[in-house]
């Protein structure tokens, strides 16, 4: 087996600018997102050929004003040292709700206001006025729609998937998969429950929650992770750690999983035998768990692996999907991950691409390698999904080779 623990191979080269730009953009977002987020809209809707009366704009204008220094001190404090979970909430919402006004300020903006003056449609105020209702109209229903779909339970997503190496005996082994579930402020206790008890419809062989757990600590967030212990399967219920767990005193989410019956896979596998035929199940930290400064913390495939038959077919856990580089050059059958929620509220997708090798659903990588990026079970921050939906994913693994009937 090739040890990548420490090497990338030549495509990862050349995605190291890319993604170079994109941290040093990301360092600055925090300062220049609100004032663009609020900015651009007010704009839009009170001060281009609006001519509003003047309490309008006043008004209007002060909720903008609010809106721009309200949101970033709530997240302060939410997400801050105070880590208090109203002003999270608080927080959370508003950059939601401004991100979907600033989208659509832009799109409706430009492209409805275009379309209107083509087909000359009213003067100028006129056109402008229909631009601003469009754009409330459009980020309300989208708002409501998408905390409808954040909050419901999430529907099962299910797929066949062939690996050639797999042997007859484990054909039509069924794999449930969470991930990204994120127990934060919102106590999401019910939701939690009721999520469990779909996974255990589906009989699954083996259960997997592929990190990101919650935001909090597990003595914070105990009561609302709970409901994972009624999780059943035939064989395993795996976990490996997410980024958001290194927020978050990792190691005491790796201890409650264990107290809750989930075998922690810590850059180590198991066995899942049927049939005569065995598939190795391994797991690694996620690729922040270093600079986490935990010991013993880090994303180690060639130890995941170690004493694994390299005949073996093997399912790797890990919750970035930008892991595939390592899982493909060491010959890995089926990667499965989390982490990019889909995007969540596009088109946020646009920016989790730069980050990340897949977005959602399945992929190849390499002449072996598959890849499953679930767009996550929960929501992280902003209670919204729009475009985005959550998911259970159910995979059934298949053989190229089925057993012989009796």
């Amino acid at each position: 087996m090739t040890d990548t623990s420490n090497t990338r191979p030549a495509d990862s080269d050349a995605r190291a600018p890319r993604q170079g730009r994109l941290h040093r953009l990301m360092r600055c977002l925090p300062l220049i997102a609100p004032v663009l987020l609020w900015t651009v809209p007010c704009w839009v809707l009170l001060y281009a050929d609006q001519h509003w009366p003047l309490p309008v704009t006043t008004v209007g204008t002060a909720l903008f004003v609010l809106g721009l220094v309200g949101m970033p001190l709530a997240m302060a404090r939410g997400h801050g040292r105070r880590l208090q979970d109203r002003a999270a909430i608080i927080g959370d919402t508003l950059l939601g709700a401004s991100w979907v006004l600033f989208t659509w300020s832009v799109l409706l903006g430009l492209f409805l206001r275009l379309a209107l003056t083509v087909t000359d449609v009213g003067a100028s105020q006129d056109r402008a006025r229909i631009v601003t209702w469009a754009v409330l109209g459009t980020t309300a229903v989208l708002l409501a729609w998408g905390y409808v779909e954040a909050r419901r339970v999430p529907r099962v997503r299910r797929l066949d998937v062939q690996l050639p190496r797999l042997g007859a005996g484990l054909d039509g082994l069924r794999v449930a998969l969470i991930t990204d579930t994120h127990y934060g402020p919102l106590d999401r206790a019910r939701w939690s429950a009721r999520m469990c008890e779909t996974v255990n419809t589906l009989e699954a062989d083996l259960v997997c929650h592929t990190g990101d757990i919650a935001d909090g600590t597990a003595e914070r967030r105990r009561a609302q992770a709970t409901p994972l212990a009624t999780v059943r399967a035939t064989h395993a219920r795996v976990y490996v750690t997410g980024n958001h767990e290194y927020y978050s005193e990792a190691q005491g989410w790796v201890d409650l999983m264990d107290e809750l019956g989930w075998e922690p896979l810590r850059n180590r596998h198991v066995l899942l035998e049927r049939g005569g035929d065995t598939l190795v199940v391994a797991g690694v930290d996620d690729v922040t768990a270093e600079s986490s400064g935990l010991a013993g913390h880090r994303a180690h495939l060639t130890g995941a692996l170690d004493g694994a038959d390299p005949d073996l077919p093997v399912l790797l856990l890990a919750h970035q999907p930008r892991f595939i580089d390592r899982a493909t050059a060491a010959g890995i059958d089926l990667q499965l991950s989390g982490h990019t929620h889909g995007g969540q509220i596009w088109p946020f997708h646009h920016l989790v691409r730069l980050d990340q090798p897949a977005l959602a659903g399945l992929s190849r990588h390499g002449t072996r390698t598959l890849l499953y990026t679930s767009r996550g079970t929960g929501f992280w921050g902003p209670p919204f999904r729009v475009f985005a939906p959550s998911e259970i994913t159910l995979l059934v693994l298949r053989s190229p080779h089925p057993p012989t009937s009796m």
